[in-house]
């Protein structure tokens, strides 16, 4: 392999990060009931990728036969749960009661000065749970406040070889505070390209089903990638459809993030 080529493959290798599920944290609540994989975990849990940007933890949590993560409490970030198949099930000490969310119902809780709360996986569930850092030199002196939002509130667009339900962005009512540009579900059902990447922002992204291309690189339900520093990529369909979940965050976000802190001080 010469120079040149060597020194292009570390370039797209750079540009297009894989994090394939055997590389990402795992982890388990209720005695086992409730299992996860984590493409970014909490820094003590071991994966290979760590918060960066406005993206602090992403857990994909399902259980077989149901499950119970107890009252625990929360502060400063903004926590999102989207449910991907089945039902959950969510209290916490503002409602003082239950509220079920159905698949591709929506979830936002910002924590503020503090809130506790807990779930239930239905049998059968899955999620994702996925905490953005919006700057908690601010937010920890806030009230706390949650949103929930039905699936029918989500607007979808369609285009050649893809669907798009926009959970944030795309006037969408969902809203948080932390930098994050938009938050989307992908069905892609033929090759298909990303388009005007914009290159003071990262893409993030996991695969929810099914397997696909993303630039000729072979990807499989569960993987995760980030993209930077490109203009577009093309994403082609393995079987008849896959789904991706995309995140678009700025390099960026303007203040000190929390895991940047924490890291800071542990070095000094």
């Amino acid at each position: 392999m010469g120079p040149v080529r060597a020194k292009l493959l570390y370039f797209w290798a750079y540009m297009i990060k894989i994090y394939p599920k055997n590389k990402q944290a795992s982890g388990s609540f209720n005695f086992g009931r409730i299992l996860e994989h984590k493409p970014i975990g909490f820094p003590q849990d071991g994966g290979e990728l760590k918060p960066y940007s406005s993206l602090f933890y992403w857990a994909h949590a399902w259980s077989d036969d149901g499950g119970l993560i107890d009252q625990h409490p929360h502060k400063g970030f903004e926590i999102m749960s989207y449910v991907l198949k089945g039902e959950i099930e969510h209290f916490d000490n503002k409602l003082n009661g239950w509220k079920k969310l159905k698949a591709g119902d929506v979830q936002v809780i910002r924590a503020g000065n503090g809130i506790v709360h807990a779930e239930k996986l239905l049998p059968g569930s899955a999620m994702f749970q996925i905490w953005f850092d919006p700057n908690l030199n601010t937010t920890l002196s806030q009230p706390a406040s949650y949103n929930d939002h039905a699936s029918s509130e989500l607007p979808v667009t369609r285009q050649p070889g893809i669907v798009i339900k926009h959970v944030k962005g795309g006037n969408s009512p969902f809203n948080i505070e932390s930098k994050v540009d938009f938050i989307q579900d992908w069905t892609v059902t033929g090759r298909t390209k990303m388009l005007d990447l914009d290159h003071k922002f990262i893409y993030s992204a996991c695969v929810i089903s099914g397997e696909l291309e993303i630039d000729g690189k072979p990807l499989a339900t569960g993987d995760f990638f980030m993209l930077q520093d490109l203009s577009e990529v093309s994403l082609n369909p393995l079987e008849k459809e896959s789904r991706l979940f995309v995140i678009k965050t700025p390099k960026d976000i303007g203040f000190k993030t929390y895991f940047e802190f924490m890291t800071t001080n542990a070095k000094s």
